[in-house]
């Protein structure tokens, strides 16, 4: 697909045990890949909700009766489910990634390779973009970015040196931070800790660590028992995320024990990490790093 890949395509719909009569979530529709192959396992009673923030991804929508594409960030699942009178589902999918249109379109600023305006919203409409990141951020909270979002040792020297250098004027492109930061990283790894930095401003303008665990304390009441949860993430901050609340319900410490030692959660881990082909990998390098991990509901 132009649009987008999608990635373990198989994979992920099979996760879903999909019922034909069922209602479904796509909580990441970008180029339609997962949402069509979840159609095509449907009945004519079943039925495909997908969410998708970014105006770009209403290009894509499918003309099936069985289909509603929802133009919102899935930190509002449980609302506009039940705007369409739907309160729970029988299965949830999610691509937690940037869709290769995003990555692709100059103008929207998530490449490093482009020299474009520093953009990085998703949803267009909101106000806060890369460019009010980078150059009105102070530096404490510019450092603690590329530290939470990137585990980036330097990230001190980082912040400093923007912040430096937009004294003089205000970094207007992604070209000029490039190359004011290029020297600061180590020698033959330039690209992956540019893309590291790039990857910690993204999650900052589209909180996407706050949005993802807002979507997954709604799935508990979502997903009706024996549903499913198929979720797929590219950076280990999502993925311990989703790994931590399958296991727990949790995305800190340790749930409860009752006085026999057990434990509640909502909801069972469905086998084990599934990742890429290296078949899949070589067609689609933006594949590599996912991880998907499938959970039943109890």
């Amino acid at each position: 697909m132009e649009y987008h890949n999608p990635v373990l395509l198989k994979e992920s719909v099979d996760g879903l045990d999909i019922k034909p009569d069922g209602i479904y979530v796509d909580v990441t529709f970008g180029g339609g890949g997962h949402s069509r192959e979840i159609l095509s396992r449907l009945g004519e009673k079943g039925r495909l909700y997908a969410f998708d923030q970014d105006k770009d991804a209403l290009e894509n929508k499918i003309d099936d009766q069985r289909f509603a594409l929802i133009n919102e960030n899935f930190r509002f699942l449980k609302r506009f489910l039940r705007f369409y009178g739907v309160k729970q589902v029988d299965g949830i999918l999610g691509d937690f990634g940037v869709s290769s249109h995003q990555f692709n379109e100059a103008e929207r600023g998530f490449s490093t390779r482009f020299d474009a305006k520093p953009d990085m919203r998703m949803n267009q409409g909101d106000k806060l973009s890369a460019y009010e990141v980078i150059n009105e951020y102070d530096e404490e909270h510019l450092k603690k970015i590329f530290y939470a979002y990137a585990d980036l040792k330097n990230a001190p020297k980082l912040a400093r040196v923007i912040v430096s250098e937009r004294k003089n004027h205000p970094l207007e492109t992604s070209e000029q931070l490039n190359e004011l930061l290029k020297p600061l990283l180590f020698k033959g790894k330039e690209n992956k800790i540019l893309a590291q930095i790039y990857q910690a401003i993204r999650i900052e303008v589209n909180q996407e660590i706050e949005v993802l665990k807002e979507f997954l304390l709604q799935t508990e009441e979502v997903v009706k028992p024996g549903g499913r949860l198929s979720l797929i993430s590219y950076h280990s901050l999502e993925d311990r995320l989703v790994k931590r609340y399958i296991r727990s319900g949790l995305f800190e410490g340790e749930p409860e024990k009752d006085m026999f030692g057990n434990i509640s959660v909502p909801f069972k881990k469905v086998n084990g990490l599934i990742v890429p082909s290296k078949e899949e990998i070589k067609e689609n390098s933006r594949a590599r790093s996912a991880k998907l991990r499938i959970a039943r509901k109890l």
